[in-house]
């Protein structure tokens, strides 16, 4: 009897916490439907001001937002602080999706438009459902799982395809190589698919590149 109480309180837990993950859908789209064209950047939370990556990536949010886009990140600190910085001085949306985390993710104080979630699936899901585009600076783990995330969503026709830049050719220009020998030369993934990744270091190139993505 006491063994069946607890699977019920178990079960009962599982069902409250599926209101829970709904909430933070609700909480998200109800945020961000009307938040316009705009752009996910992504890059490490440990980026320092005074690092020349941190200044390129304000003047990327800062390019992006003169040019009709806002700008959406993970609301935390380094790159994501960045570009909200950029976005915001520059008078346009700077949204901050930020997690909680036991260290190191404290919301910046750039973002004029601030969600804060539980579960990273559902943060994945409103970084991919308002992009235009997606911008990945240097970073670790994090800004790798989303980069991948997004290429395979893209690769598997799941979203529409949109352009995934990779900004700084030395340092994602091991990755881009390996990716060739390994993962096409093995034929794990298709000629096609190298076509998601855009490697380059002129944040002109990225807006000019996102325009012709969006008029096609």
């Amino acid at each position: 009897m006491e063994k069946q109480f607890l699977i019920d309180d178990l079960k009962l837990g599982e069902s409250w916490r599926l209101f829970k993950i709904m909430g933070e859908f609700v909480d998200g789209v109800e945020a961000l439907h009307d938040l316009g064209p705009a752009v996910s950047i992504f890059g490490s939370a440990r980026t320092k001001p005074e690092n020349p990556i941190y200044k390129k990536t304000e003047e990327i949010a800062a390019l992006l937002v003169n040019n009709g886009y806002g700008v959406i990140t993970g609301g935390g600190g380094g790159i994501m602080e960045a570009a909200n910085k950029g976005a915001a001085e520059s008078g346009g949306k700077s949204v901050g999706l930020n997690i909680i985390l036991p260290f190191e993710q404290q919301p910046n104080k750039y973002s004029n438009i601030q969600l804060e979630f539980k579960y990273f699936f559902i943060r994945k899901v409103m970084f991919v459902k308002y992009a235009q585009a997606y911008i990945i600076m240097p970073g670790g783990f994090g800004t790798l799982d989303e980069l991948f995330e997004a290429v395979t969503l893209i690769q598997t026709h799941r979203i529409m395809p949109l352009p995934v830049f990779l900004f700084g050719t030395d340092y994602w220009g091991g990755l881009v190589e390996w990716i060739k020998a390994s993962l096409l030369e093995k034929e794990m993934i298709s000629p096609e698919d190298l076509s998601i990744l855009h490697v380059t270091d002129d944040p002109e190139e990225i807006v000019s590149t996102i325009k012709k993505a969006i008029a096609n």
